[in-house]
This record gives C-alpha cells, sequence and structure tokens, in this order.
C-alpha cells in the first residue's frame, strides 16, 4: 500500500512501471502508451505527472468521467456496509437496479414478466444471451446470426458471435451454429432468416468495427423478421447504451431503431461509471423464463457495490441532464471535425458521444499516436478511423480545444506516411 500511495505521488516514472508492467503482466495488449495514475472529471494524469483530456473514457465505460463525488460517495457508503454477499442472498442495491434497468431499457413500456441478469462485464452478458438463445431455439432452432464486423466479447460463446476472423481463428473450434450475415443489407438477412434460427444478434451501432450505423429501418425490418420466424432479437448496447449516444439506449432514435422494442439487450461498460457490471435485459415473460435455477450463475454479479454504482450513475445521469449534454457535444465534435479542411481527414460519424473521424488513409494510429504526444486520448479502432468515445461530462470548452488541436495532430500523423516522403 506504501509503494502505491508513492507512485500516486510521481516518485516513480511511467517508464520504471511499464518495465515492471511487462514483466508482471501477460502480454495480451502489448506495452501500454502511457501509466496513469489519477484522473478528475474529464482528465488524467500519467506517472510522469503529464495531463490528458481522456476522449476515450476507458473504452465508453467512464460515464461520469474519473472520481466523480457522488460515484465515489455512493461506491464508499456501499463497501463501508456491504461489500459483497452470494447469489443465495439478494440486497436492496441489487433489485433497485433491475427494477431501473428495467424502466430504461424498455422506455417505460416493459412487457409483463420482464427480468434481468446481473453479470460482471459485457462478454458475460453476451454469454448470458448466447445460452438463453440456444434455451429458446432446442434442437429444432439451432442457428443463431450475427453481422459481419459485430464485435460481441472475446469467451467462447461471444467470440462465435464475434466476426473478425483474427479473433476466432486462434479458438477454433467454437460453438457451433452462428452464422454470420452482410452487415446492413436487409435482402441477405431475410435469405437467411429461417424457422430454424433461434436468435438474431445485433448492435445498434457497431463500435469496434469503426462506428458504423445501420441503415435507417433495418432494425424495424429485423423485429419483424425475427417475430414472423419466431427467433429472439437480441440487441447489444455494450458500447451503445446508458446514454452513450444521446438517449439512454441507442435503438431508442428514432432513425435507428424506430419503435423497435427487441427480447434481449445487453448492458456494460457505461453502466456503472467505471466499476466492472454487465445485465441482460430480457422483456417480456417468454425470454425472461428460459434460463432457470442452476441454468446460468455469476459469483460476483449483482454484488452490492458495482450495482450501488450503477445506481448512482443512473441517479446522476438524470440529475444533471447528461444525454443532452452528449448529444450536444457530440453535435459539436461531428460539426467541428466537418468544418476542419486537412487532406488526412475524409469527415466524421457517430451518435452523440461515440464518434469516429473517418481518414482518407489508413494512418489511424499514428493519429492517435500523435494526440496522446499532444496530450488528447484517442483511439485507433480501424486502420481508416479513429474513436472518440469521452465522458458524457465533456465541456463544451474541452471538446472545442481538441478541435482545435486537431489539425496539428493530424499533420503530425501525416509525417509519418511513407508516401509524404
Amino acid at each position: 500500500m506504501n509503494e502505491l500511495a508513492t507512485t500516486a505521488g510521481g516518485e516513480l516514472g511511467s517508464a520504471a512501471w511499464s518495465d515492471r508492467y511487462s514483466g508482471a503482466l501477460m502480454n495480451t495488449f502489448g506495452p501500454p502508451q502511457r501509466v496513469l495514475v489519477r484522473g478528475e472529471g474529464a482528465y488524467v494524469w500519467d506517472a510522469d505527472g503529464r495531463r490528458y483530456l481522456d476522449l476515450l473514457a476507458g473504452i465508453a465505460v467512464n460515464t461520469l468521467g474519473h472520481a466523480h463525488p457522488t460515484l465515489v460517495s455512493a461506491v464508499s457508503a456501499q463497501l463501508g456496509t456491504l461489500g459483497h454477499v452470494s447469489n443465495f442472498f439478494a440486497t436492496p442495491s441489487q433489485v433497485l437496479l433491475a427494477e431501473r434497468l428495467v424502466e430504461l431499457v424498455a422506455g417505460g413500456r416493459a412487457p409483463e414478466g420482464s427480468r434481468v441478469f446481473l453479470a460482471n462485464s459485457g462478454t458475460e452478458a453476451v454469454e448470458a444471451a448466447f445460452k438463453l438463445a440456444r434455451r429458446h431455439g432446442g434442437t429444432d432452432r439451432p442457428r443463431i446470426l450475427a453481422l459481419e464486423g459485430a464485435f460481441h466479447g472475446r469467451t467462447m460463446g461471444a467470440l462465435a458471435l464475434t466476426h473478425k476472423a483474427a479473433y476466432r481463428e486462434p479458438f477454433a473450434p467454437l460453438p457451433g451454429g452462428v452464422e454470420h450475415v452482410p452487415f446492413g443489407d436487409l435482402a441477405a438477412l431475410e435469405a437467411a432468416m429461417g424457422d430454424d434460427v433461434a436468435a438474431l444478434v445485433v448492435e445498434p451501432l457497431q463500435g469496434e468495427a469503426g462506428v458504423r450505423h445501420l441503415p435507417p429501418g433495418y432494425l424495424a425490418a429485423a423485429r419483424d423478421l425475427t417475430r414472423r420466424h419466431g427467433a429472439l432479437l437480441v440487441l447489444d448496447e455494450v458500447q451503445t447504451g446508458m446514454g452513450r449516444t444521446g438517449a439512454w439506449m441507442a435503438h431508442h432514435h428514432d432513425h435507428i431503431g424506430g419503435g423497435v422494442v427487441p427480447d434481449v439487450v445487453v448492458l456494460a461498460k457505461g453502466l456503472a461509471g467505471g466499476l466492472p457490471i454487465g445485465a441482460l435485459v430480457a422483456l417480456g415473460t417468454d425470454a425472461a423464463t428460459l434460463l432457470g435455477p442452476g441454468q446460468h450463475g455469476s459469483t460476483f454479479g449483482g454484488n452490492p457495490v458495482a450495482a450501488a454504482a450503477a445506481l448512482a450513475t443512473i441517479h446522476v445521469i438524470e440529475r444533471d441532464g447528461l444525454i443532452a449534454a452528449a448529444h450536444g457535444r457530440g453535435e459539436q465534435l461531428l460539426t467541428g471535425a466537418r468544418a476542419i479542411e486537412h487532406p488526412l481527414l475524409a469527415g466524421a460519424r457517430g451518435e452523440g458521444l461515440l464518434l469516429a473521424l473517418e481518414l482518407t488513409r489508413p494512418l489511424a494510429p499514428a493519429v492517435a499516436a500523435a494526440a496522446l504526444d499532444a496530450g488528447f486520448i484517442v483511439n485507433a479502432v480501424a486502420p481508416d478511423a479513429v474513436r472518440l468515445a469521452p465522458p458524457l461530462v465533456l465541456s463544451a470548452e474541452q471538446a472545442g480545444s481538441f478541435l482545435e488541436a486537431l489539425p496539428a495532430v493530424l499533420d503530425a500523423a501525416s509525417a509519418h506516411d511513407p508516401r509524404e516522403h
């Protein structure tokens, strides 16, 4: 504990910690770009004392930024009262969170009998949905459909739903029965759909594929197809939910969901403002009763500290108008980026505060590195796309500082292109 306190004080620098990192942790993420020691609001500081504007928020996780006083207070109070119990018992925070999630996901019109399963991550929530789909399908419905470009997690069931070959191939054979249909192609979806399909799993806005919108009307048509053939419609809102896109859920936007009520929604990332949590929300009795006693579980799922953090996060989003703020800051960033004339910048896309800068060349890693050198944390989500997913507390001034710095960042990134030399 004394060593950790010393680190927070900046007495041990990033280089030393990076060396120790490589000697202690598996190389699953590559070398760390920086060693961060503290945060406040939308800013973080590294072990060398340098400040960065965090425009990634732990990949759409830190909804309220860093060290938000309401979140800190709620977690501290809960941990000081009851930190963990097994799921042989219930806690008030667990029950209250499940009730709120049913309300939020269904937009206040939840079908009778809707229920929640609480887990520790988005991947775990997707695994629960995979098992739920298997229970729905039985032997008569062995097929599950997902979209090309999809990312649903890295455990075996979630990985089967994920499309990228580089993630999948080292771990084959994966659970069978999953088929990927072309992204946004309704004719292909209709051709693939049948009475032997247990579920269709869809991200309303593909995050890891580069922040890509489905065509207008796609989800509504998917809802009609799944209902007609008796399949479940599962929406993966792990990255897009909890206000990130300027609505509680991305499918709540008329131009995305068109009033669709899915059978299942999975959540995580921004749900608890930084604490590990995931949730499967089953809308209606049919979906909510597919998993019975002994058929699924999680030791830490629904633990009172994570549940208290989620309740506090929801409270602050409502109290401080952060859904409207996400919409406003997103419009500012989209409009500002689109107004910048630079040979490397092709445009910008996204919804609310889940955005991508579109590049004319595959230099996204160079842009992310140049931005970090300039004091901004962004993410090379695709070779030609840079993702922005900042905290919902991002201010107009902070967003403006990034837009002001962006041309120089793009200049610096362009200098790394061998075609420029």
